[in-house]
């Protein structure tokens, strides 16, 4: 007798059935793409960590923290979405509407928090 693919019991009914139910077909399938997909997870996380404490410390629009408080709540400003160039060549990391830009200002690493406008897109 065939056994289910995933739960492993025994399968009735047409003899190339492959799982027991949906269930166990959609569970299956769940399960091998998670196990193929595992990077696309893990930078997936991290970017929705970064937007969340960005939009969490930038309520104003326009905000400064020290890095290491960031960094230490979870923050990897190794993962953002996009990026914006000002005209001083300053180069403002995005994960997706907040971004943040790193300062070294009296003697402490900082990051400059700010939100995409308008004229960010010429």
């Amino acid at each position: 007798m065939k056994r289910c693919l995933y739960c492993k019991t025994e399968i009735k009914g047409r003899s190339d059935k492959k799982f027991c139910s949906v269930h166990c077909k959609s569970a299956h399938q769940y399960q091998e793409r998670k196990s193929q997909e595992t990077l696309y997870y893990a930078i997936d996380k991290q970017l929705k960590i970064n937007r969340k404490l960005l939009k969490a410390y930038n309520k104003s629009g326009m905000s400064t923290i020290r890095k290491e408080k960031l960094i230490s709540e979870g923050f990897n400003p190794a993962y953002f979405t996009h990026y914006w160039k000002n005209k001083k060549g300053q180069v403002y990391l995005f994960c997706y509407e907040y971004g943040f830009l790193e300062l070294y200002k009296n003697n402490k690493w900082r990051y400059l928090l700010v939100t995409w406008q308008d004229y960010m897109n010429s």
